[in-house]
């Protein structure tokens, strides 16, 4: 029997369209998904995201990704460098990935976030930290 994991299809959408410069993605819909979008929208990975269709067996979220704009000197094209650069599952429905507050991952040393689900909702590492809670490490996202 297969094993389906709507966050890490999520996840992978995000990144391969990020890569191509897509500007929007279309994800599967849940409040457990909404709250890890809601999570990458502020810490500036992505733009926004919103919910599209009417019924709830045809509700996705719409994930609009962020770029940086740089223009080389001497006017050549301007390039678009997508805000997420590398984006990882880290626990899986195999291997579920648990830490105590104290041992919550820094990803690049700060750079990146580590996306923790605990017992008070979705959140970073470094509010997870601050907190004093531990939960479940999901992604990591730089």
């Amino acid at each position: 029997m297969p094993i389906h994991d709507p966050l890490a299809d999520a996840l992978t959408k995000i990144r391969n369209a990020s890569r191509v410069l897509h500007p929007t993605v279309d994800v599967r819909s849940s409040r457990f998904m909404e709250r890890v979008l809601a999570v990458l929208q502020q810490e500036g990975f992505i733009k926004t995201y919103k919910a599209i269709g009417e019924s709830p067996a045809n509700r996705r979220l719409r994930v609009y990704l962020k770029y940086a704009v740089s223009s080389p000197a001497g006017g050549a094209v301007s390039k678009k460098t997508p805000a997420v650069t590398g984006l990882v599952r880290v626990s899986r429905a195999g291997i579920r990935m648990y830490r105590k507050a104290r041992e919550l991952p820094r990803v690049l040393n700060g750079l990146g976030v580590a996306v923790v689900s605990t017992s008070r909702g979705v959140m970073t590492e470094r509010d997870a930290y601050r907190q004093r809670i531990g939960g479940e490490v999901l992604c990591y996202v730089w």
